[in-house]
């Protein structure tokens, strides 16, 4: 049996932004962009491919701190914070705003979107300040809202978000190639719809996904062929749920592989320690399955982030657990406890972002 890691890379590996791109545009072809636009934690992979297809076409990439190595050398490169913006996040938005709105009137625009997209750039409505989006993105966090209800928030407050930034371009057509890290894949959702057309458009739009959850855990299940028991996309719910939910499940199957793939929430104490919603279910899992020895589960974001963090989540077994991790979940500061026992995974920024993966093996 491959080792869970491996298959997780295998997962990654199969969405990456790059690879993702180029295979579109190499399967779709495009007429030459007059301006290439990358937002979101796989922005920079992305506008590779984008930019080697296309030499003479300006590029600007918005994405995560960290995220910009590897840009192609024309491109000017903003990097701001994620999941609560900063200030960086409004330099990134104006830039966004003033480069289409500076667009020929038959110009070819491309957008390329992923994860991250509503965090990482912004221009707020009428009186609201950065710290208004600040903490209204924070209450909205640690609440446990799900992403739907966050990017709800995040639209009402932008001049950028569901379609608002396309219904500047003064343009003759937009392509928009966007990696989903949303249940249903929905381009008016990614990124808060940043990459969307406004209704009856003035310009002719084409948006594609060309990469997925499902996609991801497709890969991983053709590696692991008979070995897999179950692939499905079902974590949507808060980890306290999820962990006893999935247990019982992985308990009551027979010996293979499990695949799920979504988003979990997570409702966060008032002063919360380090760590991020794959960890805090992998640590809750720990919990569940402690003194078994048949189960192996991961748990990890597939852009290598969880929370404000350098691990993309955690590999637990039977022997993880012990007492004192109780207080690692009621404090929510699961970080340092699992890096204690050896348990976080860390692979560094991936390239790409279709939400989280979880892989249960059982002897």
């Amino acid at each position: 049996m491959t080792a869970l890691a491996d298959l997780w890379n295998i997962g990654v590996d199969a969405v990456g932004g790059e690879a993702s791109v180029r295979q579109s545009l190499q399967a779709h072809p495009i007429a030459k962009p007059d301006q290439i636009i990358a937002v979101g934690k796989a922005a920079t992979a992305m506008a590779r491919a984008a930019a080697a297809l296309f030499p003479n076409a300006p590029v600007l990439i918005v994405t995560k701190d960290g995220h910009g190595a590897g840009a192609p050398d024309r491109a000017h490169v903003i990097e701001a914070a994620h999941p609560v913006p900063n200030a960086a996040s409004l330099t990134a938005g104006a830039a966004m705003l003033d480069v289409v709105e500076k667009c020929g009137a038959s110009s070819h625009l491309l957008m390329l979107v992923s994860g991250g997209a509503s965090a990482l750039a912004e221009v707020l409505e009428g009186d609201l300040t950065l710290d208004d989006l600040a903490q209204q993105t924070q209450a909205k966090l640690a609440s446990g809202a799900d992403i739907h209800e966050i990017n709800t928030m995040r639209r009402g407050l932008s001049r950028i978000k569901g379609g608002k930034l396309l219904g500047a371009f003064p343009g003759r057509h937009v392509t928009t190639l966007a990696i989903s890290d949303v249940e249903g894949d929905s381009l008016g959702v990614i990124g808060s719809g940043i990459g969307d057309a406004p209704e009856n458009p003035a310009f002719a739009h084409d948006a594609r996904i060309v990469a997925s959850n499902a996609i991801a855990r497709a890969a991983i299940a053709q590696t692991a062929q008979a070995d897999v028991r179950s692939n499905a996309e079902t974590l949507y719910d808060d980890v306290a749920a999820l962990a006893p939910r999935i247990a019982a499940h992985l308990k009551a199957a027979g010996k293979g592989l499990h695949i799920l793939g979504g988003e979990p929430t997570v409702i966060l104490p008032d002063r919360p320690g380090l760590g991020g919603r794959n960890m805090m279910l992998a640590l809750r899992l720990a919990r569940e399955i402690a003194g078994r020895d048949d189960l192996r589960i991961l748990v990890a974001g597939t852009d290598g982030s969880d929370g404000p963090t350098d691990a993309a989540g955690a590999l637990v077994d039977g022997q993880t657990w012990a007492a004192s991790g109780q207080t690692a979940i009621d404090t929510a500061a699961p970080y340092d406890w699992l890096a204690a026992r050896g348990a976080l995974l860390r692979s560094g920024p991936t390239g790409t972002n279709v939400m989280d993966l979880l892989i249960a093996y059982k002897r």
